[in-house]
């Protein structure tokens, strides 16, 4: 089994996303179902979407739409998906990058 986290990262702040809504949804023969919900803590952190995923497919969902109102802030991403796979025992972690008009994203550690 493996863990799945991430943080978000302002790059126009400089500082931490918090406050930003994820949901983790796991694919299956049946679509799409989530597993996971969270809110990034102050640090932009989010530690407890899965600590003992299986092996497959899953996509992460940031409620950034949210997060730029409340910064009074305008986007053209109501909320951002990355879609990944989880083979083995290893811990995934896939940071944020966010600013008002792009993202980017990365495997961590």
């Amino acid at each position: 089994m493996s863990a799945i986290t991430t943080h978000v990262l302002d790059t126009v702040l400089g500082r931490p996303g918090s406050g930003i809504s994820i949901r983790l949804d796991k694919t299956d023969a049946e679509g799409w179902k989530t597993i996971g919900s969270s809110t990034t803590d102050t640090d932009g952190r989010c530690r407890d979407l899965a600590p003992n995923a299986d092996p497959g497919i899953y996509r992460l969902t940031f409620g950034t739409g949210a997060y730029f109102a409340r910064m009074n802030r305008k986007s053209i991403y109501p909320e951002i998906s990355i879609t990944f796979q989880c083979r083995a025992d290893e811990h995934y972690h896939l940071p944020l990058l966010l600013s008002d008009n792009s993202y980017t994203t990365y495997r961590g550690s």
